[in-house]
């Protein structure tokens, strides 16, 4: 894939290739060593080098009191995390999978998210939470899930889904530099996916969606691994004819509704794809945004959403293969919503 990446005028353009998790890696380092208060916080980060290997040395570099392991508590080294946040530090929790973060649901959603307004504007709680997701690894229904659509809901959190090594080190610094707390859903998959990053320190634009591939026929908004699964889906329609419009979702709150709806526009067919089970997820949100919209006048076929089975991932490969999208489900769909299938 040919990663087109917002870059300021002023973002450093000499480009090498890293895999996701050094771009995140990089990322933390040059914001470590550039101010004293960022802090990293998890389970076995420090010497372990965290669950996925994304800290490594960062412990070295750093030292425990700036790269502390937690106990097995989610919900104590969140609220720890918080409250340091509160009190001048900007902490960077990762919990080991993204299906943990309920054990902390307390802290994220009741405390981090609200007490800026609670407390009108005089206290923020610049935290930045990492979690690794998504399905694929065969770890099974507790730690294979997506969950991105319930913090979506929370208003004072913003939620992010880097697809790329570029944006996952450009959003994770724009992270730390947000007031507010942040949830990078990092997906699992995309740790050892390379691409090019540039050298130095640049922010990815929060809330804003991008256009990975111009097209007219359809309109495929995606995040994290489905994009790289739309992306490959929209080459082999161009085989049948079919031109589809790609686009980085990015953010899951903020979303970018006026990217969406110029595409919509354009192509007048939209479909949504989602590792989250279908049902009340960001597919849903996309779908009302539009049907709300001017852009609804310019449909000329239902939006569709493909999204996760309702059911747990299953543990057998076959079977969670099956659970989410894939490149020839999302193939398939697309071919159903022109009306052109082979």
């Amino acid at each position: 894939m040919n990663a087109m990446t917002d870059k300021p005028s002023s973002q450093p353009q000499n480009l090498r290739t890293l895999s996701y998790s050094e771009a995140i890696r990089e990322a933390m380092a040059i914001a470590m060593e550039a101010d004293p208060t960022v802090i990293l916080m998890g389970e076995d980060i420090g010497v372990y080098g965290g669950a996925f290997q994304v800290t490594l040395d960062l412990v070295d570099r750093f030292g425990t009191d700036r790269v502390m392991d937690t106990p097995i508590s989610e919900l104590g080294g969140a609220g720890v995390a918080v409250g340091a946040a509160l009190t001048g530090l900007k902490p960077i929790f990762e919990f080991q999978f993204s299906d943990f973060a309920m054990l902390a649901m307390e802290q994220i959603v009741n405390q981090a998210a609200k007490l800026r307004y609670m407390l009108g504007g005089e206290a923020s709680v610049p935290v930045v939470f990492r979690l690794p997701a998504g399905s694929g690894t065969g770890a099974a229904a507790q730690h294979s899930q997506s969950i991105e659509a319930w913090f979506g809901h929370v208003p004072g959190l913003k939620v992010l889904q880097p697809a790329t090594p570029e944006d996952a080190k450009g959003m994770l610094l724009a992270a730390l530099a947000d007031p507010d707390p942040v949830m990078i859903f990092e997906h699992k998959l995309l740790y050892k996916m390379k691409g090019h990053v540039p050298e130095g320190s640049y922010l990815t634009p929060v809330g804003k969606a991008l256009v990975r591939r111009e097209g007219t026929d359809v309109t495929i908004v995606a995040g994290s691994i489905m994009l790289h699964r739309a992306l490959e889906a929209a080459e082999q329609l161009t085989k049948d004819g079919i031109n589809a419009e790609v686009i980085d979702l990015r953010c899951i709150r903020p979303i970018d509704h006026e990217t969406i709806l110029a595409s919509v526009r354009k192509t007048g067919k939209l479909m949504v794809v989602y590792e989250g089970v279908k049902a009340f997820g960001v597919g849903a949100e996309i779908s009302a945004m539009v049907a709300e919209s001017d852009a609804f006048d310019f449909l000329d076929a239902p939006i569709l959403r493909l999204g996760a089975a309702d059911a747990p991932v299953p543990y057998n490969p076959d079977l969670e293969r099956a659970s989410v999208p894939q490149v020839d489900s999302i193939e398939a769909a697309a071919r159903r919503l022109t009306r052109r299938e082979v």
